[in-house]
């Protein structure tokens, strides 16, 4: 069963990391160590739905996002980059997945429809696919500085936190802070997968050089404290560094012989989905330490 596991690994990671490319079965089915004719049958008993299924939706899961996060990409441009020759068929295929057109997705998403699609899929890819495991040699030891940010604290079902994202990017359109001006930052003050859902708290932030001016977004001024912190870096889907990050905790850190500080784990976004693939985002997380 392990083996078959680590086949089908790679065969995800193969089309998640080439989503642009025309499916090539017999690749696939090399990818997999398995026989074509055998091939879909056993990637479907496994995931659910057939290789074609799975890469259209994650190319729906791109589109999504970019409907929902990037208003400034044409909605012809984002059924052009789902691979649609034209909007007509692009906008029945989308509504027939998340029952919404694009143009109604971006204006107001259903992220519970969203959630419901693809949340049975991240968690089998869980299964299936390795997180990265943390070598001691990855961690470093640095002094952060001292950073105002702005800052929105979503409170609330962890599945929500889309809808305060891009709450958040409309305050920094306005504010004119964008990702490539200014770092962006989350604040983990809370653990998903313990925490109740009506009380789970998320810190979304950017880097800024003066306090934030009241506004209707709920943005307000706050501080990641300078000081000594253990950082690695993530490649690939944040997702994927649940096992990385308890391995920091439970490993790393009773050898490594420090203590933490009063101050919640952090990451900085320095690259992330949908504007790069999702392979190739990047995320520095840091634990604070004492001095």
């Amino acid at each position: 069963m392990n083996a078959i596991k680590k086949r089908l690994e790679d065969t995800l990671e193969k089309i998640d990391t080439t989503l642009d490319a025309p499916l090539d079965i017999a690749a696939l089915a090399t990818a997999a160590a398995c026989s074509r004719f055998h091939f879909q049958r056993q990637f479907s008993a496994f995931v659910g739905m057939g290789v074609a299924d799975y890469q259209r939706l994650m190319r729906f899961r791109r589109a999504g996002l970019q409907l929902a996060f990037r208003h400034e990409t044409p909605i012809t441009e984002v059924a052009f980059n789902a691979h649609y020759e034209n909007l007509e068929s692009f906008s029945r295929a989308f509504k027939r997945v998340f029952g919404q057109s694009p143009s109604a997705f971006r204006k107001l998403p259903d992220w519970s429809r969203w959630q419901e699609t693809y949340q049975p899929i991240l968690d089998l890819k869980g299964e299936i696919m390795r997180n990265v495991e943390l070598s001691a040699e990855e961690v470093r030891i640095v002094t952060f500085e001292e950073t105002l940010v702005a800052s929105l604290e979503h409170r609330g079902p962890p599945a929500q936190i889309p809808a305060s994202v891009r709450k958040f990017i409309a305050w920094r359109k306005d504010f004119g802070t964008p990702p490539s001006k200014s770092a962006t930052y989350n604040l983990f003050y809370d653990d998903p997968k313990t925490a109740p859902a009506e009380a789970f708290r998320f810190g979304i932030c950017c880097k800024v050089e003066r306090p934030v001016e009241k506004n209707t977004f709920g943005v307000e001024t706050g501080i990641i404290p300078g000081g000594r912190c253990a950082v690695f870096r993530h490649r690939g889907p944040l997702e994927n560094a649940d096992d990385a990050i308890r391995e920091f905790y439970k490993d790393w850190l009773p050898a490594s012989g420090e203590t933490l500080r009063d101050f919640p784990l952090f990451v900085e976004r320095v690259s992330f989905f949908p504007d790069v693939a999702e392979h190739e985002a990047i995320t520095d997380i840091y634990l604070p330490l004492q001095q």
